[in-house]
């Protein structure tokens, strides 16, 4: 079966496939990474499968090869039959089969609780030549008595209980009758740690991709390969093998001592997590993988770096690939820098469409660049017909922002800058709000927007969920005031939506501005010289005379059925005006040809300097972008914007900015039939605009806020 996964992947495996165990049931594994020594994750069946591992397999497959398997009873593996038992050895020698399969004659593994390390500690000692080190978190190993919490439970697991609060959901009866409730219970107790809902969420998911029937198999307390502790401890004491024990300090699984003790039996490093639950490899990604790539060995990347002596400011640029104009505010303001920090060299780590138009533009992108997972690819994957929900987009492309932020932590850490700027790159900001450790230079942060918003579509749920987001924003940022050295909003106090963060939080504009430096909007463009539209459609190609319109999407694929829409409309408006002509902007993710042969009708792909195109314009129909309808609010070019159904920062903080500067009311996707659509068209290519003028200099004044950072001691 499929994982009930939620968003893309950060990286497909190399090879995947099935191995038989002693049972004969099919075990499905995979395969990541080329590297000389071979990590195997560790699955912690049947109640979850091995895309627990999502946060580390990415950063880890950069640097070794990494091996996962879904245990028994869950995943894409078999399940028993319910009513045989499982073998006291059966998830040692699950192991031994996975790497028997994979080639794998020794590893390091890495594992969680009592089914993910108890196999790796037998294992290392009966056969240790196949165990390089073991990495054991939360270990569940029956060294003493459960926590008190869990006893009862455990004393009455078989029994018919009247209620079931709490820990008395731990009951046969209760987990038969309803699996969803017990998991969502214990992974609520797996994850004590504030703001940990799409933590919960996954694993839930993950554990309702198994069966009721095989986890009931596996709900024994004592299962262990040793009859008792003093057999465990026998055990223990034949492991010759590195092994670190990693526990929390809040975990609501296993009790504490259990985890010194199984340290003190093995010799091995015991390490605590002040704070952390039980599920750390979730909660704590960046810090896990860290902990992992220096147990198994480290290892430096492979990617060109600077070499001799540096004699110039360096900076470091992250641009959001949502939406190219990021990039082109972002390149305003790097060459600003420039010209103010004489010498400065600015690179960016960034990935496609943002690589295409930083090429052409003659910036640098880092060769780091390439280790990217897709960002673009998960808008994609999200997209419906002219629909995006920003904010669940954004909260399911976790496992993508956890492995970039692995990329830009290898970068800074193997290479010296003088300031890193993130212009809406989630991963940064987050990451180094949860890690500030991380930080070694200065960080400037910037957005052109503050604070995420439920859509009403989602109800009460979602208005939660954004509530926590933003509150967890909140005590990042208050709680950690000098991490980042500078806050910028693209754009002015008055930009900001007049609400709140959510129920019992502060007003957003209130607590932006307190917070934020305030440049202006950033144009990549003087507006003084795109005035002469005559001279600028000689220049680009188009008729002088004839009315042109153009349609633009931006740099996802999401915007095909806007097209399609206005394709149709442009040609009821073409039996009024048979002289129009339309350009239809693809982009660079969806194919002009679909657009062939329409009479008046032109469609290109990238076009590198858009602005200028649209300066000439006589109407544009866009999405609710916040970069290209500022740009037209600049160029006094009139325009249609619809946007995408459910997107918040398009129907909320884009729609508010524009009102602010005069455009008129964005159009309802659902009500802009062709027939609706044609009539609106010809009535905005007649009608004068009046915009408020916006400013010049925003990227010169930007820059003016971030080169302090740069030329002091």
């Amino acid at each position: 079966m499929p994982y009930s996964d939620t968003g893309m992947r950060a990286r497909l495996p190399d090879a995947s496939g099935y191995a038989r165990n002693r049972d004969g049931l099919r075990l499905y594994y995979e395969v990541f990474g080329r590297g000389d020594k071979t990590i195997v994750l560790m699955p912690c069946n049947p109640i979850v499968h091995s895309r627990m591992w999502k946060g580390q397999i990415h950063y880890l497959a950069r640097h070794f090869r990494v091996v996962t398997y879904d245990g028994v009873g869950n995943g894409m593996s078999d399940h028993p039959d319910p009513k045989s038992l499982f073998s006291q050895l059966t998830y040692m020698n699950d192991c031994i089969t996975v790497m028997d399969a994979t080639d794998t004659h020794a590893a390091v593994l890495v594992g969680l609780c009592h089914d993910g390390v108890w196999p790796a500690i037998v294992l290392a000692a009966s056969e240790p030549e196949r165990v390089q080190g073991i990495m054991a978190f939360a270990p569940g190993i029956r060294l003493g008595p459960p926590l008190a919490a869990r006893a009862t439970a455990i004393a009455k697991f078989a029994e018919e209980l009247p209620s079931h609060d709490g820990w008395l959901k731990f009951n046969h009866h209760y987990i038969a009758n309803n699996f969803r409730g017990f998991m969502e219970f214990f992974f609520g107790e797996m994850y004590p740690e504030p703001h940990s809902t799409k933590q919960i969420e996954d694993s839930v998911a993950y554990a309702l991709d198994g069966r009721v029937e095989s986890f009931l198999m596996d709900d024994d307390e004592d299962k262990v390969a040793a009859a008792d502790e003093q057999e465990i401890a026998a055990v223990c004491a034949q492991v010759r093998s590195p092994i670190v024990v990693v526990m929390g300090t809040r975990d609501n699984c296993q009790p504490f001592e259990r985890a010194r003790r199984t340290a003190d039996l093995t010799g091995a490093e015991f390490v605590v997590l002040d704070g952390s639950g039980h599920i750390p490899m979730a909660r704590r990604p960046i810090l896990v993988n860290r902990m992992i790539r220096k147990f198994a060995g480290d290892r430096a990347v492979s990617w060109p770096a600077t070499i001799g002596p540096r004699k110039n400011k360096r900076a470091i640029l992250i641009s959001s690939p949502i939406g190219l104009g990021h990039a082109w505010r972002d390149v305003a303001i790097a060459r600003e820098l420039r010209r103010q920090v004489p010498d400065l060299e600015v690179e960016w780590l960034a990935q496609a469409p943002l690589t295409t138009l930083l090429e052409e533009a003659g910036e640098k992108v880092h060769a780091a660049s390439a280790e990217l997972a897709s960002e673009s690819a998960h808008v994609d994957l999200e997209a419906r017909e002219h629909e995006l929900h920003a904010f669940q987009m954004i909260r399911r492309m976790d496992e993508i922002l956890c492995a970039n932020f692995g990329v830009f932590m290898d970068v800074v850490k193997q290479e010296n800058f003088d300031v890193w700027i993130a212009d809406e790159g989630w991963e940064i900001d987050y990451f180094l709000h949860e890690e500030p450790d991380l930080k070694t230079a200065p960080y400037v942060w910037m957005a052109d927007f503050c604070g995420f918003l439920p859509m009403p579509s989602g109800g009460e749920h979602e208005e939660f969920l954004v509530t926590d987001l933003n509150a967890q924003m909140i005590e990042h940022v208050d709680g950690n005031r000098g991490l980042r050295d500078l806050s910028i909003f693209i754009g002015d106090p008055a930009d900001i939506v007049p609400r709140s963060f959510g129920p019992g939080l502060p007003s957003i504009r209130e607590w932006t501005e307190a917070r934020y430096k305030f440049p202006g909007y950033v144009l990549p463009f003087d507006p003084a010289t795109l005035r002469d539209r005559m001279a600028l459609r000689r220049e680009l190609g188009f008729h002088p005379d004839a009315p042109l319109v153009v349609a633009s999407v931006g740099g996802s694929a999401v915007g095909i059925h806007l097209l399609r829409r206005v394709a149709a409309a442009f040609e009821l408006l073409r039996r009024e005006m048979p002289d129009a002509e339309l350009l239809l902007v693809c982009g660079p993710r969806i194919s002009p040809t679909e657009f062939a042969g329409l009479a008046g009708i032109r469609a290109v792909g990238y076009v590198h300097d858009l602005y200028r195109t649209l300066a000439c314009c006589d109407l544009a129909v866009v999405q609710g972008g916040l970069s290209t309808t500022m740009e037209l609010v600049a160029n006094r070019r009139p325009f249609i914007y619809l946007p995408l159904r459910n997107h918040f920062e398009q129907n909320f903080h884009v729609a508010h900015r524009l009102q602010r500067y005069g455009a008129l009311p964005p159009t309802d996707y659902d009500e802009a039939t062709p027939e609706t659509l044609a009539a609106q068209m010809r009535d905005r290519l007649r009608a004068p605009v009046r915009y408020v003028p916006v400013e010049a200099g925003g990227a010169a004044r930007t820059a003016a806020f971030i080169a302090p950072l740069l030329v002091r001691d």
